[in-house]
Formats: structure tokens, C-alpha cells, sequence
């Protein structure tokens, strides 16, 4: 699955360039520290596009029908959304029919499980350019404080060729939309059939990748700091 992601320099530069090239866009906030590694489970709030608007929103997405005691609970469980089942669980299926959005990030990463033991990845554009990862969204509303949280969660597919090597344990691969796909997948009044096309694994010729430092998943410690993925560590693809 998708849980850490890096949001930096390269993702921010094609927000703004998002905005320049399609007028009526608004953006509510101002960009913040560079993520170069950021976990899902800490429920940062990174910048989404949706149709007419870029926002902040938390990772992990709430359900409208929880409830307050359960909010928290619940995100933990919601970083990811598995696109063969998106339609069936009462958790996603409202918001993938109208409420889908983009995040745009530098690269993710993923560990590679092998003689008990796990080795971190680095993956990233081969072009050198962003990933547009295909979310969807919910804006949820504590009941008891009227508080509104915007939450969304990443797609995920089968993997590719790649990502089978890579992510060996479960073989999935965050939905990576062309730049092209992202006003159709915006789109609530988009059909279905076009929606579901564009929920396939993402070619792996346009990925590269390399084996970064253990520290990575290191949750003691703080990495988020630019040699955590700029690291290399030669590796052979078997």
C-alpha cells in the first residue's frame, strides 16, 4: 500500500503551475516545510487538487457517518482506498462517485520484504518530473462541536512489473494519473466508465527507483531530511 510519500520542491512548482494554467482555481493556505518524508499515519494535511479549489487536507479519510469517538480510529485505516473494492465499501463508495481529487508528490516509498527483513525504496518519476496520485475526499463534520475536517485517502492498484518486485508483500502500487487525466478525474459529473479507465497500474517504464537508507523506517528517530531518500544504495533487480 501507499503510506509515506514525499512532497517537495518539484510537487509545489506543478501546483503552481496548476494554478497558472487554469484560471478560477483557488488556493486557501500557503505552502509550508518540504516534506521529504512524510508518514500517513501522523495525518499531515498536504495540499489536494479538487475541481475548483486547491486545499489542505488531512490523510486518512472520515466517513460522514462516524462518529466522534470513532473519527480517529477510523483514519487510521482509510490512508489507502483499493480501487477493485472502492465501489463496494459503504466507507469510499460516496466519494469516489463525486468527490475525487489529486495529490501531487515528488516520489513514495515502499519496503521490499525478503529473508525477514525490510529494505525502503525511493520511487519517482523517471521524466523528473511529479506523480499525480488519484484520491478521493470527505469533508467531515463532528457533530458534537460542529468542527469540519477535510479528509481524503490514496487509490491503489494492482502493481506493476516494477512495484510486483518492489512492494513483495501485498503488490500494490498507488493510482498515478497522467497530468492530461486530471481535469476528467476531478470532474463529479464524470461517468463511471471513464473513471474506471483510468484506475490502472501506472506504466512501469515511466518509474525509477533506488534503495535508500534503513533509517527510513525509523519511526524513532526524525526523517524527514533530504538524505533519507537522496541515499543510494546499490541494489541489483533480479
Amino acid at each position: 500500500m501507499c503510506f509515506t510519500i514525499s512532497v517537495e520542491k518539484k510537487a509545489k512548482e506543478a501546483i503552481k503551475e496548476y494554478l497558472k494554467s487554469n484560471a478560477g482555481i483557488q488556493m486557501k493556505f500557503n505552502f509550508g516545510e518540504d516534506y521529504f518524508l512524510v508518514s500517513g499515519f501522523s495525518h499531515p494535511k498536504l495540499p489536494i487538487i479538487k475541481q475548483n479549489v486547491i486545499e489542505l487536507s488531512e490523510w486518512g479519510l472520515i466517513p460522514s457517518f462516524a462518529v466522534h469517538d470513532r473519527a480517529e480510529e477510523l483514519q487510521k485505516m482509510t490512508l489507502n482506498a483499493r480501487c477493485d473494492t472502492i465501489y463496494e465499501k459503504v466507507t469510499f463508495k460516496k466519494s469516489i462517485a463525486t468527490q475525487r481529487c489529486v495529490l501531487v508528490v515528488d516520489g513514495f516509498f515502499e519496503w521490499r520484504h525478503e529473508n525477514n527483513k525490510k529494505y525502503p525504496f525511493y520511487i519517482y518519476p523517471s521524466n523528473e518530473t511529479v506523480f499525480y496520485l488519484g484520491c478521493i475526499y470527505n469533508s467531515w463534520v463532528n457533530k458534537l462541536t460542529g468542527e469540519i475536517r477535510d479528509t481524503f485517502s490514496i487509490i491503489t492498484t494492482d502493481a506493476n512489473p516494477l512495484m510486483e518486485y518492489i512492494h513483495n508483500s501485498k503488490k500494490r502500487i498507488p493510482l498515478i494519473l497522467n497530468k492530461s487525466d486530471i481535469a476528467i478525474w476531478i470532474n463529479p459529473e464524470c461517468e463511471k466508465d471513464l473513471i474506471d479507465k483510468l484506475m490502472v497500474p501506472f506504466p512501469e517504464g515511466g518509474m525509477k527507483y533506488h534503495e535508500i537508507s534503513k533509517d527510513a523506517g525509523n519511526s524513532r528517530i526524525n526523517r524527514n531530511i533530504k538524505n533519507i531518500k537522496d541515499e543510494v544504495i546499490s541494489l541489483t533487480r533480479k
